[in-house]
């Protein structure tokens, strides 16, 4: 195998197949990033843990062809420090993997690539959507799923298809996360429901999101051996769905509202994280909705304490009510509006938190964030 290819693509394919190799993975060849190098022209590296796969496709001047497999993580620190503009000259020699460009010479010890495994086949595109909205609303509901590991479930997103609507919605049974967005499916009757690791669908919009449009291949439902595949230019990638039933959850949203309260979304970020700054781990900050104003408080007794206000349109009666500070900036860190419209009924039951583009306007309905309100000592 020999090839030349420039620093800058070989460092951009080598960090997207390689950002989700596992750090101690349980066969050692699952660290590794598969090359193959066609002499029609083309690169290909390759990476799979038998979850997650990426798979990544870039023209190169290829003299020989072959299969090569390398460490993935450290190919992509290598390939990110060699010089700027600079042409990266890869071949193999013996039981090493040389790497070259200007000064800079390294050897990779190969890894046998008879043992590694074959990469998932991507199902069949069943659509289109675009990339920037796919990344936002992914963003928005990843921040609600569950981080630990006590309901494996509740690490996922679920993603459910109903002609041309898709619904993503995450929980953490504190907080819930529901995102509502077009797609051009492949077939007007499109259906299905999968449920997504939100880290890895995360981490993939992220990274396919600045392609322009990605096209989602739908396989089997959850509950199923099933896969979904990402494709967005040469960049493709699969996961494994969690398999179980997600709760129904959607109930958890009021169902009437006797409060609403309109804010200027960056002033209430900043104070939240300014009075937060004295609340102890697991406190939370009081919110105290009056006419005009919001009192956001932190801190009782002899404990360090603090207190901010902010202008807020108030519509119903006069309301206080507690969040965990952290929960609560995770949804408006994530709305994409200038302002911030909270829904409640009362101070023991869940809020709704939404967006809105002007101060006197409407909420934006596409996305409810709900914040599940904490106890606090009148």
């Amino acid at each position: 195998m020999k090839f030349r290819v420039e620093r800058e693509v070989l460092a951009d394919a080598v960090t997207w197949v390689a950002r989700g190799l596992p750090a101690r993975p349980p066969v050692p060849v699952l660290a590794g990033v598969l090359i193959e190098a066609d002499r029609a022209g083309t690169l290909t590296l390759s990476a799979f843990d038998y979850e997650v796969s990426a798979k990544i496709t870039v023209p190169a001047d290829v003299e020989e062809g072959g299969r090569s497999l390398v460490m993935g993580r450290l190919l992509g620190e290598i390939s990110r420090s060699l010089p700027a503009g600079r042409p990266v000259d890869v071949s193999t020699e013996g039981n090493k993997v040389q790497v070259t460009c200007g000064s800079s010479r390294f050897a990779l010890l190969q890894m046998p690539v008879d043992d590694y495994p074959t990469l998932p086949a991507s199902p069949e595109a069943s659509g289109q959507i675009a990339g920037d909205v796919f990344t936002q609303a992914v963003q928005q509901v990843a921040v609600a799923a569950d981080r630990g590991d006590t309901l494996p479930i509740l690490t996922g997103v679920r993603m459910s298809i109903d002609g041309d609507k898709v619904t993503l919605l995450a929980t953490d049974r504190y907080r819930l996360a529901m995102r509502e967005l077009a797609w051009s499916p492949a077939a007007s009757d499109a259906a299905y429901t999968a449920l997504i690791p939100a880290k890895t669908l995360s981490d993939t919009a992220k990274a396919l999101g600045a392609q322009g449009s990605i096209e989602l291949a739908l396989g089997g439902n959850a509950g199923g051996d099933g896969l979904i595949g990402f494709e967005a230019g040469q960049r493709r990638a699969t996961t494994r769905l969690l398999d179980g039933e997600y709760p129904k959850v959607t109930s958890i949203f009021p169902t009437s509202v006797d409060t609403e309260a309109v804010v200027e979304t960056g002033a209430l970020i900043e104070a939240v994280k300014r009075v937060a700054l004295v609340a102890e781990r697991n406190t939370p900050v009081r919110l105290r909705f009056t006419d005009g104003q919001l009192a956001i408080e932190a801190g009782t007794g002899d404990d360090a304490q603090a207190s901010e206000a902010v202008e807020c349109t108030l519509t119903g009666p006069e309301l206080e009510i507690a969040f965990n500070p952290h929960y609560f900036l995770d949804g408006l860190g994530v709305l994409g509006h200038p302002y911030t419209r909270m829904s409640f009924t009362q101070p023991s039951r869940p809020a709704v938190v939404a967006g809105q583009a002007d101060a006197d306007g409407e909420a934006d309905a596409s996305y409810r964030y709900v914040l599940m309100p904490v106890r606090f000592a009148s």
